[in-house]
């Protein structure tokens, strides 16, 4: 059981670096060489191949072996690291954008593939528990090393030697996979299946339909789309306005990355054993009151945020009881998109697709240059407890 998790930990972990490089670590970044918040904010479009994993996940699927899937995706992603480091972001912008599209579609496919060895791997509910824990900590220390941990020292070892260390860990990782005897039991589809997984992604559109009809299926996407669009702004945007502020890159990366990914993942834990005691529906309405409450806290600390250690420590205590609580959602949400999964035939799952509609969501989330963008994500929040009741 524990090289199971061991194996599926390092997976998601890398799995979890694309996104704390582009939420965390590029937007201050860029931010502190001079991009407006208007072209960070663009970037998000660079999600867009989490959107057409629907189309490539029936072949991931059911063509060859997870194995070789994962070993090509990870070590794509350590030569897409290792072009990444001849870049210069200040002045190269396309190509940057184009090192991370390259990441977001190589994870997009890694991420059937783990999920597909998960699912044949784990056993029994307490195998599952486990597994569940496994990837909510590896995916978010991923994203604490890349938009934590590396933002600390990227002004100290510089843009090359820090893609050169990203691709040394997926390198690592890939050489991990290949040696890994848990998937030893695993055989390769047939051809048969090959082309019928072929023939699944040319007609993508039936599978939604067949998905538009489960039951509370579309009132929980929207409840996802509504709730991420506040979401994702408040966690980008409030960073950067607190950089504009007087808090520096360094200090930013220490709050921001590390230490409010740990409080994250305190609030994804307390959303577990929370469920065990209490109903969804109950614990989701309280939680989007407080969640709102905390946003018209925010949206008076912009109007008012002084170079002050007591203001300073008022914007930090903020930043991480936001993201308590957003960890706390998301626990409540991939609960919620579960009771929908299995009103679903089985040939239609829908828990992966809806699960990473955070990527989706993330494309549409672009925000203004003001106070005007704390507000809009303050009234999401609100819109999306007044959603909630549909979803169940």
């Amino acid at each position: 059981m524990n090289d199971k998790l061991l194996f599926l930990g390092l997976l998601y972990f890398v799995q979890g670096i694309p996104y704390g490089l582009q939420s965390s670590l590029l937007p201050v970044y860029l931010r502190g060489a001079g991009q407006s918040l208007t072209r960070i904010s663009l970037a998000k479009v660079l999600y867009f191949p989490w959107v057409l994993k629907v189309l490539w996940a029936p072949l991931v699927d059911r063509a060859g072996s997870k194995r070789c899937w994962l070993v090509s995706t990870v070590g794509g992603l350590a030569l897409v690291c290792l072009a990444g480091a001849t870049l210069s972001p200040e002045i190269q912008q396309g190509g940057v954008a184009g090192i991370l599209l390259a990441m977001n579609a190589l994870v997009s496919v890694q991420d059937v593939a783990v999920d597909g060895a998960a699912v044949r791997l784990l056993r029994g509910a307490s195998e599952l528990g486990l597994g569940n824990t496994a990837q909510v900590v590896g995916y978010k220390a991923g994203s604490v090393f890349a938009g934590g941990g590396l933002l600390a020292v990227i002004d100290v070892v510089g843009w090359d030697w820090t893609f050169i260390l990203l691709s040394c860990v997926y390198g690592g990782v890939a050489l991990f996979v290949c040696g890994v005897n848990v998937l030893d039991g695993e055989t390769t589809r047939a051809p048969g299946e090959a082309r019928r997984a072929t023939r699944d992604t040319t007609r993508p559109w039936a599978i939604w339909r067949k998905v538009m009809d489960v039951p509370g299926t579309p009132w929980t996407m929207l409840y996802v789309l509504t709730y991420k669009l506040g979401e994702q702004g408040a966690i980008t945007m409030f960073p950067l306005f607190l950089l504009d502020h007087h808090m520096t890159a360094r200090e930013l990366g220490l709050w921001n990355g590390v230490i409010a990914m740990g409080f994250s993942i305190c609030g994804s834990s307390l959303g577990g054993f929370l469920l065990s005691k209490y109903s969804i529906s109950m614990l989701m309405r309280r939680v989007f009151v407080i969640r709102t409450v905390g946003m018209v806290f925010q949206c008076s600390l912009l109007t008012v945020l002084e170079p002050s250690p007591l203001m300073k420590g008022m914007a930090v205590l903020s930043l991480s009881m936001q993201h308590v609580i957003a960890g706390l959602i998301t626990t409540l949400t991939f609960t919620c998109m579960m009771h929908c999964t299995q009103r679903a035939e089985e040939s239609i799952q829908l828990f992966g697709v809806v699960r990473d509609r955070r990527r989706f969501i993330s494309v549409t989330n672009m925000q203004e240059q003001n106070l005007m963008c704390s507000v809009y994500c303050m009234l999401n929040h609100a819109l999306t407890l007044m959603l909630f009741d549909k979803t169940l």
